[in-house]
């Protein structure tokens, strides 16, 4: 293992950052995580590959999220997302594409997963509806080695001279992710059940690291005060909302309710994060804000740490744009002639 000079990463933040991660990469056990985001239903096809083209005839979402920002080198994630409900008969297909980069500044450490996703939709009774789909994606990761300083760097001055005689090992990784998922639907509740990285992909840090098996459950009930009818967009509506999720050691539970009094969303979440091994749970309240104008929604969620830990880290903002197109006129024909599944009621800004 790479010998690291203690004295000079004692200066500055970035850099003890930088000797953590390096010091972790070489645990036996090492497993990597998938960012979560706190915008669920606007980044949904991250979620559920079932989710494809169940919400809109197509739509295309920009999605930004910058973690621990008061931390030097904050995690940072950029989602490009893209879906299309292929105007066949019966509506029964829909195609899906899901781009994502995470990235750390401190320790240059990338990971970018390109994904093809695919749904079909059917109606199992005049008020039930299922989805389901599948994802398969291709990822690469890599770390930088530009903020790291060995102990042969330091001349006796404490001056940072030449390059390391260290041999660098951590070559760049390629992988094949598979995923699926199902989503059980009305006109008022859902309830969703997806598995990521079904083949647990090797990342072939030091001795075989994995991206280890996601599963995740969630569901929500929309109580109605005013519901939208035919072309009209008016809504005024209620949504308590459940998740969990685990993944490897890490486990999160998540309970919430949104508020939509059309164009506006508003929302609150709290999160509890709890990992095997005794170390503490993690309690994270994230407050979400929407607004949707004609074709485009805007969102925004700023998670405020409830613990000791989770405060000190810093929360994360989190920012997202779609474009999206949903033609209510002919929904509207296709509900007369029951050609037409049930609109899914998660919130959606």
């Amino acid at each position: 293992m790479p010998v690291l000079c203690p004295t000079l990463f004692a200066r500055t933040r970035r850099q003890l950052a930088a000797a953590a991660c390096l010091l972790l990469s070489t645990f036996s056990e090492a497993r990597a995580q998938d960012v979560f985001f706190s915008q669920p239903f606007a980044t949904r096809l991250h979620s559920n590959p079932a989710f494809t083209g169940l919400v809109d005839d197509y739509s295309v979402t920009l999605g930004y999220r910058n973690q621990f920002p008061t931390l030097a080198g904050s995690f940072v994630s950029s989602q490009v997302a893209a879906d299309l409900r292929l105007p066949t008969p019966g509506q029964h297909h829909a195609f899906g594409l899901l781009l994502n980069q995470d990235r750390t500044g401190a320790v240059g450490y990338t990971r970018l997963e390109v994904g093809a996703l695919y749904a079909y939709h059917t109606r199992l009774t005049e008020q039930l509806a299922l989805s389901g789909g599948l994802r398969t994606s291709y990822g690469r990761q890599r770390v930088g080695y530009d903020n790291f300083v060995f102990g042969d760097q330091i001349s006796e001055d404490g001056r940072v001279v030449g390059p390391t005689a260290e041999t660098l090992d951590f070559p760049p990784v390629n992988y094949l992710s598979l995923g699926t998922g199902v989503v059980l639907y009305s006109e008022q509740g859902w309830v969703s059940v997806a598995g990521q990285h079904l083949n647990q992909p090797a990342l072939g840090f030091r001795r075989q690291s994995q991206l280890p098996l996601l599963l995740s459950l969630s569901g929500g009930y929309k109580f109605f005060a005013v519901k939208p009818e035919g072309v009209a967009t008016r809504e005024l509506s209620y949504t308590p909302v459940a998740a969990y999720t685990r993944q490897g050691g890490s486990q999160r539970l998540e309970t919430g309710l949104y508020v939509t009094s059309s164009p506006v969303t508003l929302g609150a979440l709290y999160r509890n994060i709890f990992a095997l091994g005794g170390v503490d749970a993690q309690h994270v309240l994230a407050v979400v804000a929407g607004v949707q104008a004609g074709s485009l929604r805007l969102g925004y969620s700023y998670d405020v740490g409830l613990s000791r830990l989770s405060a000190d880290l810093g929360g994360a903002h989190e920012v997202t744009l779609a474009l999206r197109a949903f033609d209510r006129l002919e929904n509207a024909h296709r509900r007369l002639k029951r050609r037409v599944y049930p609109t899914v009621p998660c919130p959606t800004f």
